[in-house]
């Protein structure tokens, strides 16, 4: 049921917090990087807004998703795009059943109402018009101002802010009075150990032998900082067990020559090179430069 708020006479419907099966998996210091960052130590401290740097498919959603629940908070997330409007990120306008104007507030808002942790995903692709409805949010007077409604509305104690940003892509230059206003957490690539237990937890029925292949191409790639990354390769080992399963092959059993096949439409003809039995031919041979084969 939508949960209805009153603030100085306006009514406003708010949007529930996400519940999905998201857990962290590998490098618990950027977890306590988090931490941290949220972590108020007394009176007239406040919490920090960090901003989570890393190429896409990193594991930046799921890292704020899942320190948000650790901390026994509602998490709520806004989906960021270059189209997104400072209402968009506020309180909308819609026209109820009844023909009349209902308020209803965003993941953002409802957060900040609620005292949960709400997180601006890929907020790189908001303009300055939008990033500008947040200042105020993000310094001591943590509050925003709905134009549409005339309502200035506080943020509860408990409430905690995060944005994530591709390091590799921005649709805008984020304003340096906003970049001032935030931390950086970078994510990195995960090392070998961390990027099994990834794949194993989102993968649980596959065999370790296929894991394995998937996790050398993956480290192989990493050496030569391709984009190449575990949202990838958890599509590709799906893709390929389903195959397998399709035409009643054992499942199970790494077909390497079908298994580059699976790479080659997921990624690209090229990505095949970094695979294990691929990149210890290249090795082998030092005039084949991995930048330069084909």
């Amino acid at each position: 049921m939508t949960e209805k708020v009153n603030i100085s006479g306006v009514d406003i419907f708010l949007t529930q917090p996400v519940e999905v099966d998201l857990e962290w998996v590998g490098d618990e210091s950027v977890i306590n990087q988090l931490k941290a960052a949220w972590l108020v130590i007394e009176k007239g401290d406040l919490p920090l807004t960090p901003r989570i740097l890393g190429k896409p498919g990193i594991g930046k959603t799921t890292l704020a998703y899942a320190t948000g629940k650790r901390l026994n908070q509602d998490v709520y997330i806004f989906q960021c795009t270059m189209d997104t409007r400072p209402e968009d990120l506020l309180v909308s306008p819609v026209i109820a059943s009844d023909k009349s104007i209902k308020y209803v507030g965003s993941s953002l808002i409802s957060a900040m109402i609620k005292g949960g942790i709400c997180l601006l995903d890929e907020g790189n692709r908001m303009s300055e018009k939008s990033w500008a409805s947040l200042a105020p949010l993000m310094d001591k007077r943590r509050y925003i101002e709905s134009i549409i409604t005339g309502l200035r509305i506080y943020a509860h104690p408990d409430f905690r802010l995060c944005v994530t940003m591709n390091s590799d892509s921005s649709t805008y230059e984020i304003p340096e009075y906003i970049l001032s206003r935030m931390i950086k957490i970078q994510l990195d690539f995960p090392d070998k150990t961390d990027e099994f237990q990834i794949l194993k937890y989102n993968i649980p029925y596959s065999t370790d032998e296929l894991l394995n292949y998937c996790v050398e191409f993956l480290q192989n790639a990493h050496m030569h900082e391709e984009p190449y990354v575990v949202r990838d390769a958890i599509k590709i080992l799906r893709l390929y067990i389903k195959t397998r399963e399709l035409y009643k092959e054992d499942k199970n059993r790494l077909d390497k020559n079908k298994f580059k096949e699976i790479i080659k439409n997921i990624l690209d003809p090229y990505a095949t090179k970094y695979c294990p039995d691929e990149f210890v031919k290249l090795l082998k041979n030092p005039k084949n430069n991995p930048e330069n084969i084909i």
